[in-house]
C-alpha cells in the first residue's frame, strides 16, 4: 500500500519512521543482488504525494537490483549500540515512479529538505509499497511492534 495509505492503516510505526527518517535523513536500503545475496546500501528518503520516496544515481547497482526484484526494506539508522532509540523497518516493493508529477512532488520534496534537486533524468525515483513494518527499541521505554495488512498492528512483548 502507498505510505499515506499505511498512514491511515498504521499511525503507530508511521510516525516513528518518519520521526527517525527525518532526523538522520539517511536509510539502509536492503536490496536482492542478482545471485540472490542481499545488498545493504546507505539511501535517502523523503515524503511527497502521499509517497515514501528513495532515490538513487542512475544506474547504480541497488537501483539495478530493484528493477529486477522490487523487494526492499527500509531501516533507520541505528544510532547507539544499546537500541534505546528504537528501530523501524520498513518492508515493501519498489515503485519505478516516471509520472512526471510524482516525480516533480519528489523533487520539490528533496528541495525543502536540502536546499537542491537532481536534474531529469539523471536518478532513479522509487516509491515504496508498503507491505510490513517493525518498530524495535530497548531500555526504559523498551516497545515491540509489528504491522502487515493481513494482522494489523501488533503489540509484541517488549525485549528483555
Amino acid at each position: 500500500m502507498r505510505w499515506d495509505a499505511f498512514e491511515d492503516a498504521c499511525p503507530e510505526i508511521a510516525g516513528l519512521a518518519r520521526e527517525r527518517f527525518a532526523l538522520n535523513q539517511l536509510v539502509m536500503l536492503g536490496t536482492i543482488r542478482r545471485d540472490g545475496s542481499p545488498r545493504v546500501s546507505p539511501c535517502e528518503c523523503d515524503f511527497g504525494a502521499g509517497r515514501l520516496f528513495v532515490s538513487m544515481l542512475w544506474r547504480s547497482m541497488k537501483a539495478l537490483d530493484l528493477f529486477r526484484d522490487p523487494r526492499v526494506v527500509v531501516h533507520s539508522v541505528t544510532s547507539n549500540k544499546d537500541g534505546t532509540d528504537g528501530d523501524v523497518k520498513i518492508y515493501g516493493r519498489a515503485i519505478d515512479e516516471r509520472a512526471p508529477e510524482v516525480r516533480a512532488a519528489f523533487r520539490e520534496a528533496i528541495r525543502v529538505r536540502m536546499n537542491w534537486a537532481p536534474e531529469e533524468p539523471s536518478y532513479h525515483c522509487f516509491s515504496v509499497d508498503v507491505t510490513g513494518a517493525g518498530f524495535l527499541r530497548f531500555g526504559d521505554r523498551a516497545q515491540a511492534l509489528a504491522w502487515d495488512e493481513a494482522r494489523g498492528l501488533r503489540r509484541l512483548p517488549p525485549p528483555g
